[in-house]
């Protein structure tokens, strides 16, 4: 019988359209250069808003915006585009921006860390709307993709499948806010602390989990 547990492996639980995330995107790009070859490193959509095409009610708008400034007086480095709130109708709904980067995936493996940086990109710095599928699009199209085929399973019921089998892995590991990170040993989730400023305390809290 063979009692060999499997290679550990990281989750990191995201939304492309998270703030948070995206404040995350350095402190997690030098974890993701200094993790041992030996953990074997996953992308997990945690679906943070449904679909839907009413307007962000107000309340919510400025609560987002109060979300934004205190990351920029928080992590070094990161700055948003507050133009957003001027130029667009914002909407509640992130799920959009999930399928595409799992239709993104389906074009190569390193295809979807591309959208997201492509959609991050767009929605904090150049004030585009990622809840709209022309953004979407546009996304896909600048960096290279096949628009076609990105099109075609962006709007596809397998991509929708996968986003709902996602969003209940992530549930299952007790996920409740994003970013976050779980080290998965056997069957068994620990969860990694989120550190925006310096990885090497979540190298050695996963070193210490091994």
């Amino acid at each position: 019988m063979n009692t060999l547990m499997p290679a550990p492996r990281l989750f990191y639980i995201h939304d492309p359209m998270c703030s948070w995330c995206y404040a995350f995107s350095t402190s997690l790009q030098a974890l993701q250069q200094d993790l041992p070859a030996s953990i074997e490193f996953v992308y997990l959509l945690g679906g943070l808003a449904p679909d839907t095409r009413a307007p962000m009610p107000l309340d919510m708008q400025e609560a987002i915006q109060k979300t934004w400034r205190r990351i920029e007086t928080t992590v070094p480095g990161v700055v948003f585009n507050f133009d957003f709130w001027r130029l667009n109708t914002p909407v509640r709904s992130t799920y959009p921006a999930c399928r595409a980067l799992l239709a993104a995936r389906r074009q190569g493996a390193d295809c979807e860390t591309r959208l997201l940086r492509a959609v991050q990109l767009a929605y904090y710095q150049q004030a585009k709307n990622p809840s709209l599928l022309p953004t979407l699009l546009a996304c896909a199209t600048e960096m290279g993709l096949d628009s076609d085929a990105f099109n075609q399973d962006l709007l596809s019921p397998a991509i929708e499948l996968e986003l709902q089998q996602e969003i209940q892995a992530a549930r299952a590991m007790g996920v409740a806010a994003y970013p976050s990170l779980r080290l998965l040993l056997g069957d068994r989730p620990i969860t990694i602390t989120i550190d925006y400023v310096d990885h090497r305390n979540m190298l050695a809290e996963i070193a210490h989990n091994l």
